[in-house]
């Protein structure tokens, strides 16, 4: 059903969260993106994570059209939760340095949930360009909206960049969890997508670059880092029976997968706690695992 226009004035407060650690070369794009939105009520807070490049000189410039953080090198995690606890909008949206919005994003998210005030995270399609060259993603990536949580269990399918969400779901289920070094967005849209659905608009309003050597996503271990975050959320006994069926066929999947390739890198103690820990995993058990 066709939604009635909605007049968009100064409502609701936008904070947009970016974090950067020696983006120089690209973190401009990301800021003029912001910055050009036609909806001007928002602020941008802007964390440095310790760049030891130009970053400090390049944001400098922008004076007072931003807000920034400085702090010592603690990861992305701790950089947007920075950035989350100094924001002083409703409504927070997340930016990754080296990706850019197009025109009209904020606008159409700010609709939405002026729409639909029980909503609590949505996030948009987007557009993928790798080495500098627009990419499709693969059927796996598709996009959905609702209850994404089994889905969501194989992979991220929810983009950073493209979410905005309540100030008050972050109170609900905590931040970003800075103790792991890679996949933190996918362990906090998981600690989401089991109780709260996760809405899309469905039209590309982000440009997500990929392809560069300093990507977390090129980190090896990222199916450890899953591994830590999924096991977590089951031994929380917060899931469903079928959701805690679910992950632990997805635990078991990946406990298998990741004890392969360490054995392929020589890592046979590490290999084979992993096995073990597989075996731990039955699909169909729905008891807590001890």
């Amino acid at each position: 059903m066709k939604q009635k226009p909605i007049d968009i004035k100064a409502e609701h407060r936008v904070s947009v969260v970016l974090p950067t650690y020696n983006r120089g070369w690209i973190i401009g794009q990301a800021i003029d993106s912001v910055l050009d939105q036609d909806y001007k009520n928002l602020e941008l807070v802007v964390v440095d994570d310790g760049s030891i490049d130009d970053t400090p000189q390049l944001l400098s410039a922008f004076g007072d059209r931003l807000r920034i953080i400085r702090q010592e090198n603690q990861g992305v995690s701790a950089a947007r939760n920075a950035g989350i606890r100094a924001a002083t909008g409703e409504l927070i949206a997340l930016l990754d340095s080296d990706d850019t919005w197009l025109p009209g994003k904020v606008t159409a998210q700010v609709a939405f949930f002026m729409a639909n005030p029980a909503a609590l995270i949505c996030q948009t399609e987007e557009i993928w360009i790798r080495n500098g060259v627009r990419v499709n993603p693969g059927k796996r990536h598709r996009k959905e909206a609702g209850m994404i949580f089994e889905r969501s269990l194989a992979l991220c399918l929810v983009s950073p960049s493209a979410v905005m969400m309540r100030k008050s779901l972050l109170d609900e289920v905590g931040l970003f969890d800075e103790s792991l070094p890679a996949c933190e967005d996918y362990d906090l849209w998981l600690r989401i997508a089991w109780k709260h659905p996760i809405h899309l608009i469905d039209q590309p309003l982000i440009v997500k670059r990929g392809g560069h050597d300093d990507q977390l996503s090129r980190l090896p271990e990222l199916d450890k880092y899953r591994i830590q975050s999924v096991a977590r959320l089951l031994h929380s006994g917060v899931l469903s029976l079928d959701q805690a069926d679910a992950a632990r066929a997805m635990l078991k999947t990946k406990c298998a997968i990741y004890a392969q390739g360490c054995r392929k890198r020589g890592k046979m103690g590490e290999a084979e706690r992993y096995e073990q820990m597989a075996g731990r995993y039955q699909k169909r058990l729905c008891s807590p695992i001890p």
